[in-house]
């Protein structure tokens, strides 16, 4: 990183990762002390100790939750679009519209933490899961599905910015390792969802409304550890926080919100924001169609849902390890070398063998996606404070999933005029390239402090 700037305001400091210890204090004026050193020990370690469980199992239950409103409806594509009377363009449609909201509602995220807290909205947001999931199975058209399809994904744009925000408050000096654990749970919502929507719908009776609504049952069940940190109004106001490391140590771990930097003048953070858009381009790509791509190829609808949930799951060990390995790099370019080889090589597999080394081709595409947890954790690490973050994430993410709209979408369309899956395949593969390029440039050892 580069040398930090002298500075005699302690919320300036760049927030601890995995392992690290915290800063010593800088030199002040004579007869003044730090806001930590005039607190008891007891009023430096209360607010972290009293939050630290129900944040640990808010952030995993909502992990779970921000996938399998989307791979649950991936595995059962071809019955929803015929239960609905879709085209393969209105399905294409369908699979776009999760990048879609998530640009358009996430830009929201920090405008709503400032006002309610962190907390709150990501409270909020499991709600407005549980409700558009509650609904989606009730509606019956394309377009009722859509608009509860929307509602739920309201919820997942919001939680998903807010995500490295709650980690760099309440957990300054364990961001890789609690990235990690949330990105390890939002790979296993992901991955059950995708290997259990076909069972679970069979055993209800073959209707796909109940097996796509069966999943309201994880969120209400996300809402409830959230309630308690709505009565953290330090968490809230953005204030200064101040929270344990391993050393026992007192160490700065939150500042106001407000006090960002423009990260739109940050070379650093529109690289990161293209790196974020291809690697959910195809993500998405991957969650909306590849069991579709299985089923053409001749593999039963049940077991393309099994390759799909592989593909999910490689994120649950990958995700809690490339965080923390990420940390510890001065650079993050080599990783992303190497999750864009295994995607070149899995897209490679579908195009020439698809259901001959459908095993294969899945878990190289389930290391490929393992550049979401890299990307969430280079977020946490391009900026020096918690109002960086959380400005540096929302654009990241919303620019990000804005360029990954169009691509389900294309896809659904070359697949239906092409007649095969060719050409869809080639245009999944080449976009490895321009990922491996943006990646390489956003892992610099750099801070968007800096470049503004």
């Amino acid at each position: 990183m580069p040398d930090e700037p002298k500075t005699l305001d302690p919320a300036a400091r760049p927030a601890a990762t995995a392992g690290d210890s915290p800063a010593p204090d800088r030199a002040r004026p004579a007869g003044t002390k730090s806001q930590a050193s005039q607190a008891s020990p007891a009023a430096r370690t209360l607010p972290a100790r009293r939050f630290l469980v129900p944040v640990t199992v808010g952030l995993v239950l909502a992990a779970l939750n921000l996938r399998p409103a989307i791979t649950s409806l991936g595995a059962l594509l071809e019955e929803v679009s015929e239960g609905l009377h879709m085209s393969g363009t209105v399905a294409g449609v369908l699979t776009s519209v999760p990048p879609l909201c998530f640009a358009v509602f996430g830009i929201t995220a920090p405008r709503l933490a400032r006002r309610f807290g962190p907390a709150a909205v990501v409270c909020a947001g499991m709600a407005a899961i549980f409700t558009g999931l509650v609904l989606r199975p009730l509606a019956g058209g394309t377009a009722a599905f859509l608009a509860a399809s929307a509602l739920a994904l309201m919820g997942i744009a919001v939680s998903n910015v807010l995500m490295p925000v709650i980690v760099k408050r309440y957990f300054p000096d364990r961001v890789g390792t609690m990235t990690g654990l949330y990105s390890m749970a939002l790979a296993l919502g992901t991955s059950v969802a995708a290997a259990a929507t076909v069972p679970l719908t069979d055993a209800l009776g073959g209707d796909w409304r109940l097996g796509l609504g069966v999943w309201a049952a994880l969120a209400a069940l996300a809402v409830l550890p959230w309630l308690p940190l709505l009565r953290d109004r330090d968490g809230a106001s953005g204030g200064p926080r101040t929270s344990r490391t391993e050393a026992g140590s007192a160490a700065p771990a939150e500042t106001p919100l407000r006090a960002a930097p423009r990260v739109t003048r940050s070379r650093t953070a529109w690289a990161l924001g293209a790196f974020f858009g291809l690697q959910a381009t195809g993500a998405y790509i991957t969650m909306g169609w590849m069991p579709q791509i299985f089923r053409d190829a001749g593999v039963p609808a049940s077991t393309a849902g099994v390759l799909l949930a592989v593909t999910m799951v490689m994120g649950v060990p990958l995700a809690f390890v490339i965080p923390r390995l990420a940390t510890r790099m001065k650079t993050q370019g080599p990783i992303v070398v190497a999750l864009a080889l295994c995607g070149l090589g899995g897209y490679t597999g579908l195009l020439l063998a698809p259901a001959a080394g459908a095993w294969v081709w899945a878990v190289l595409l389930g290391i490929s996606n393992c550049a979401f947890p890299l990307a969430l954790t280079m977020i946490g690490m391009r900026s020096r404070t918690g109002a960086g973050v959380v400005r540096l994430s929302a654009f990241a993410q919303s620019v990000g999933y804005l360029i990954s709209i169009p691509g389900p979408l294309l896809v659904g369309v070359l697949y239906q005029h092409s007649g095969g899956w060719g050409l869809p395949i080639a245009l999944m593969g080449g976009l490895m390239v321009p990922q491996m390029i943006v990646g390489i440039l956003a892992g610099r050892d750099r801070t968007v402090e800096d470049e503004c």
